[in-house]
């Protein structure tokens, strides 16, 4: 995990979204914080993070928006607005669809409760 501290990669979806992991902890509760960049052909296909153990909870706060497109869907939110989304991304199917101008920036923080290790990386 350290040695991806606040370096850009690839998001994990493949599909040209970029991630920085700003902040980490493994224990006592494990724990990430994400920097993502959504750049303009972006999209994130639905899909389930799947951990081996506990609950995976992820805050995502919108810093920035598309200016058309990059809209974030979840089936079941815990908590949804405009620029807040609260999910559990372990449980649910989510996607961000197609960014079709600008970039969407989101700082997005991940834990996992009832559970000993690492954090997914953000999706």
């Amino acid at each position: 995990m350290w040695r991806n501290l606040w370096r850009w990669q690839r998001g994990r979806q493949g599909t040209g979204y970029d991630k920085m992991l700003l902040a980490g902890s493994l224990w006592p509760l494990p724990c990430d914080c994400y920097l993502l960049r959504f750049p303009a052909g972006t999209t994130v296909p639905p899909h389930v993070d799947r951990v081996e153990r506990g609950r995976h909870f992820r805050l995502n706060i919108i810093l920035r928006p598309a200016k058309r497109g990059g809209e974030f869907v979840c089936e079941r939110p815990i908590f949804i607005s405009r620029r807040i989304k609260l999910f559990r991304p372990d449980r649910e199917t989510h996607s961000v669809t197609r960014i079709e101008e600008g970039t969407r920036w989101v700082l997005s923080f991940g834990w996992v409760r009832g559970a000993k290790g690492a954090v997914k990386p953000a999706a």
